[in-house]
Parts: C-alpha cells; structure tokens; sequence
C-alpha cells in the first residue's frame, strides 16, 4: 500500500485568533500547529479522536 499524503483542514474548533490546529482525518488522525507545520504532528487512532471529540462537545 502506497503511503498516502495527509489532507489537512482547519479544525472547526480553532478559534480564529491565529491560534489554529490543522487536522487530516483517516485511519489515523494527524493533528498540527498552522504556525509550525514543519515541527513534529500528533498522530492518534481515529477512535481515539472520535473518543476525544465525545469528550469534547459534551
């Protein structure tokens, strides 16, 4: 299987103040700064991140 390069989106829960998290949803959820795309991303299993939206909206 070819490695597939992430698509990132701006997360709806970026506040619009600069402060931006960028996020590419799959079989595993990459999270990164806007500010510093270059730096080290957060890697999660997808439901591991549903787990944490749950979480989060409640």
């Amino acid at each position: 299987m070819p490695n597939e390069q992430p698509t990132w989106h701006k997360s709806s829960y970026s506040a619009n103040g600069g402060n931006c998290v960028e996020v590419s949803e799959g079989a595993t959820t990459h999270l990164r700064d806007t500010q510093n795309r270059a730096q080290a991303e957060l890697n999660l299993p997808a439901h591991e991140w549903a787990a944490f939206l749950t979480v989060l909206t409640r």
